[in-house]
């Protein structure tokens, strides 16, 4: 024979062992083309052609028979590829005999069970009677849609087990592609299929035609004679005696088998309610097996024994049964109960609630779990809020935040405020801190974190538990199919309301706690017992608050991630939003006390522009300020800018405004202050620049009162052209408005303290060179109408001009920028002096006349570097109202004078001339 495929080759087989009658599915290769083609199929040597069932070339199903060997190979043998081959094998499992009391775990398959004592000659597998592949081809499966075919076919079916079976649809759906050469085969599998079906029903009553014979002649006989005897029942008839003997027999029986028999009854009884209890064992074991597994926490084998339980028994009229049931319903009820406790204690995390809802859903609880899980959780979240702030509040927290009831707890780096906190699920808020961070940070920010970490901790689990009774994921499949999913979805349509209401009690909690710490103003008074109690605790500064506002920031983004409906966290951001504008206001007050203190740190140390540290100082601690301000003022996602509002607007500019003012006060404190005050500050050191530089010697330098007020002065001119532009953009930069108003305020009042110095200076210094005139010129009873020929300046004005010098090198040691203004204010003061004291004079000598011009010239030039109009003007008039000259020897000679008396003082006039030199600095 020639083979034109490949020879079988079995691959796999499920299961691999099994008792006898086992069914089993064989895989492999080239297994057939059809149920034909299939001849031969042998597991361990038993041959099992007659339960196998050809699926496709790859696929056969089979029983496997009482072989002999307990493991052997799978051989399938077909007409196409000859005999195969196996790769596995099958173990077979010999059963062990069961006595009449043992427990068998053996299932009967009642539906498709084989007997081969009554099917021994039947021409059809049992498997058949219901065949999936009627006509032994391969099935191919079409593209058309079930409606489709519904609507081609009204009222038929394409399953041929109905009554209203249609082949076309059958073919339509199972063989679309096959071709025709493969339906005539597959219409040949069905003629043979019939034939074999009535050869064997032929062959069964072939087989007994004799014994049916047999039996047609005995009855034949016994109805003949009957007829012969006559229909009348007549004594000593063969029926008659016939009656007789069967009755003896009967009675004979009785007699003779009586005790057997009864015994044979009492032995049938027992074994009858053995056979009770071991068949119905289950529901007596039941009650027990329930409390065993309560115990040992097996929830889901309760369960399932509990549903088959009442599956079978649940509607059971034998009392027995009833009893024994009621025992099962009452250990479920207590599970109930369990259950139901467990699901409502605290904590517990959501696998768990999860779990025991399924649970109570699967035993049917009465009410609704869920909903009771929503609303313990709702209430143990409230109190976990109020214990946390209950637990700050009474100081059970012992030696947190110990420092922050005393001094000032304001951290001094900056940097922690760039931190940004991870906002997973469960994660904390909480800035990494070093170990000893608990001593420094205050109670109300410790109580934010702490209150954060709870919100973030539950409520996500509280919201994920809502969404799961929503979308009715609690339950299981045996709840879905007893319609609890439907019920599930139903209760919390109608429940929305009161869902949204628990999470706006929640977060208004939130919110109530933190407004009680830090912004107790807010609340309504009847609130304050409930949500206040912080007014002993420590007044938080910006960079705290910051710390906080960052915290809430998290909480709010984590709930968000959450998907919570933005009109439920509102709140959040009205919190924020007063939080921002509070920290700003607060920032600024602060930053005024820190401004106070400048004056403080004022050392007196001048630079080559004649300014001390002090504006430096300012512009840095402006410079802090706004920086800190960067993360309040940053606008997140959902956030208004605190900026633009009106009233914050402002408050802030006038913050700012006063800020600038408190420094000009501090300026002009220091200006004022008394040498004995100056005598208390720090002593000032030399700077490297100093000429002493290298000697490494510092210089105890205490500054006179009229120093003090050129450094200030000298530091009001550097505010006005340099630190206050370079506020205003600072402020532009971080989003500060009025900058324009702020820059102007700050101006005019630096400028009013620069005047009222610049006129204390002068009248300190002006007055007395200028009161010093009239004296020195009528020393030793000068009289202008009577005097000698001169022969110089005088010595009053030389000393004059000396006082002058010392002005201009106390300016100048300070600042050579104030130099000309301050020294054309004292000239002129000296001019209008010299104006006004000529302009007394009555008379002139000739002699007097020339020594008032010569003075007046001398006093004139020397000072010419800093003439401005009103000295020009003084010196003019007073030069008019002298004599003129009109002789040449007198214009000769006060020239001469004039000559002498600059070439005697060039030195010391020197410092009048334009110079390079830079001011030493101390």
């Amino acid at each position: 024979m020639s083979r034109s495929r490949q020879p079988p080759l079995v691959t796999g087989i499920s299961p691999k062992e099994g008792a006898a009658w086992t069914k089993v599915t064989i895989r492999g290769e080239n297994l057939g083309t059809g149920s034909t083609d299939l001849i031969g199929l042998s597991i361990c040597g038993h041959n099992c052609l007659l339960t196998a069932e050809w699926m496709s070339a790859s696929k056969i199903v089979c029983r496997v028979g009482p072989a002999k060997d307990d493991k052997g190979e799978i051989i399938v043998t077909t007409k196409s590829g000859g005999l195969g081959t196996s790769t596995v094998s099958f173990k077979l499992i010999r059963p062990e005999r069961i006595g009449i009391l043992d427990q068998s775990a053996v299932w009967v398959d009642e539906m498709n069970y084989y007997d081969m004592r009554t099917d021994r000659n039947k021409g059809i597998s049992p498997l058949s009677l219901r065949p999936s592949n009627p006509l032994g081809i391969e099935i191919d499966k079409g593209k058309f849609p079930p409606k489709d075919l519904e609507l081609t076919f009204p009222g038929m079916s394409g399953d041929f087990t109905s009554e209203n079976f249609s082949a076309t649809w059958y073919l339509i759906e199972n063989h679309a592609g096959s071709s025709f050469e493969h339906l005539k085969f597959a219409a040949g599998n069905l003629k043979k299929q019939a034939t074999k079906k009535n050869e064997g029903s032929l062959a069964y009553v072939k087989g007994g035609l004799s014994t049916f014979f047999e039996a047609q002649d005995a009855l034949a006989a016994i109805h003949q004679k009957l007829e012969s005897d006559g229909t009348e029942r007549v004594e000593g008839s063969m029926t008659q005696r016939l009656e007789n003997i069967l009755n003896r027999a009967s009675e004979t029986a009785d007699t003779l088998f009586q005790e057997v028999l009864g015994r044979k009854d009492k032995a049938d009884s027992t074994r009858n309610a053995l056979n009770v209890l071991q068949r119905f064992k289950f529901l007596f074991n039941l009650p027990l097996n329930i409390e065993r597994n309560i115990q040992k926490g097996d929830y889901d084998v309760v369960i399932n024994d509990y549903e088959k339980a009442k599956s079978l028994f649940g509607t059971t009229e034998v009392p027995v049964f009833k009893k024994v049931y009621a025992e099962v319903e009452m250990g479920i009820a207590a599970l109930r109960t369990l259950l139901l406790e467990k699901l409502l204690q605290t904590p517990s995390t959501l696998h768990d609630q999860k779990r025991y809802i399924r649970y109570l859903s699967d035993l049917h609880a009465p009410g609704d779990p869920a909903w009771q899980c929503i609303y313990a959780q709702h209430k143990w979240i409230l109190q976990l809020m109020q214990n946390c702030k209950d637990e700050f509040i009474s100081g059970q927290r012992d030696g947190v935040g110990a420092s922050g009831l005393e001094g000032d707890t304001r951290p001094s780096a900056l940097s922690r405020l760039s931190h940004t906190a991870s906002l997973k699920r469960g994660g904390s808020l909480r800035t990494p801190r070093p170990s000893t961070w608990g001593f420094e940070t205050p109670q109300q920010v410790q109580f934010v974190e702490k209150l954060s970490d709870v919100v973030i901790g539950q409520l996500p689990n509280f919201w994920k538990l809502w969404i799961s009774y929503v979308n009715g994921s609690l339950f299981s499949e045996t709840g879905e199919k007893s319609g609890q999913v439907e019920k599930s979805k139903k209760n919390a349509r109608q429940r929305q309301n009161d869902f949204k209401k628990m999470i706006e009690e929640m977060t208004n909690r939130l919110v109530k706690l933190i407004r009680g710490a830090l912004l107790p103003t807010t609340l309504p008074k009847g609130e304050l017992n409930m949500y206040g109690g912080w007014e002993n605790k420590t007044e938080l500064s910006g960079t705290w608050l910051t710390q906080i506002i960052h915290t809430v920031r998290g909480c709010h983004d984590a709930l968000s991630a959450l998907e919570i409906p933005n009109d439920l966290l509102q709140v959040i951001q009205d919190l924020l939003l007063d939080l921002r504008v509070h920290c700003l206001m607060v920032t600024l007050l602060h930053t005024t006390e820190d401004v106070k203190r400048l004056a403080e740190k004022e050392d007196w140390v001048v630079d080559n522009e004649g300014i001390t540290s002090l504006p430096a100082q300012f512009e840095q601690c402006m410079v802090q300020m706004l920086q800190s301000l960067k993360e309040p003022l940053e606008i997140k996602p959902g956030e208004i800018n605190v900026l633009q509002l009106d009233q914050v607007q402002d408050q802030a500019a006038e913050l700012s405004v006063g800020i600038m003012k408190v420094f000009i006060n501090c300026l002009e404190h220091l200006s004022t202050k008394s040498d004995g005050e100056m005598e208390t500050s720090l002593n000032m050191s030399v700077d490297l620049s100093s000429p002493d530089r290298f000697s490494g010697v510092q210089e105890t330098f205490s500054p006179t009162s009229e120093q003090r007020l050129l450094i200030i002065l000298s530091n009001c001119q550097y505010l006005e052209r340099h630190t206050f532009l370079n506020l205003a953009d600072h402020f532009e930069k971080h989003g500060l408005t009025g900058t324009e108003k702020i820059t102007r305020v700050s101006v005019d009042a630096v400028r009013e303290l620069d005047r009222k110095l610049f006129d204390a200076y002068i009248e300190r210094r002006a007055d007395p060179i200028a009161g010093s005139l009239e004296p020195g010129i009528y020393a030793g009873y000068f009289d202008w109408r009577d005097c000698q020929t001169p022969t110089g300046v005088r010595n009053y004005l030389k000393e004059a001009l000396v006082n002058i010098i010392a002005v201009h090198a106390e300016v100048f040691t300070v600042s050579k920028d104030l130099v000309p203004r301050i020294l054309s204010r004292i000239v002129e003061s000296v001019a209008d002096e010299m104006c006004r004291l000529m302009q007394c004079v009555s008379s002139f000598s000739k002699n007097g006349a020339l020594q008032a011009r010569l003075e007046l010239c001398a006093l004139r030039d020397a000072i010419a570097a800093y003439l401005n109009a009103e000295s020009n003007a003084s010196f003019k008039l007073a030069l008019e109202g002298l004599p003129q000259l009109h002789s040449g020897a007198d214009k000769k000679l006060l020239e001469e004078l004039l000559n002498k008396f600059k070439s005697s003082m060039q030195l010391q006039l020197t410092c009048f001339q334009p110079s390079c030199v830079q001011p030493i600095k101390r």
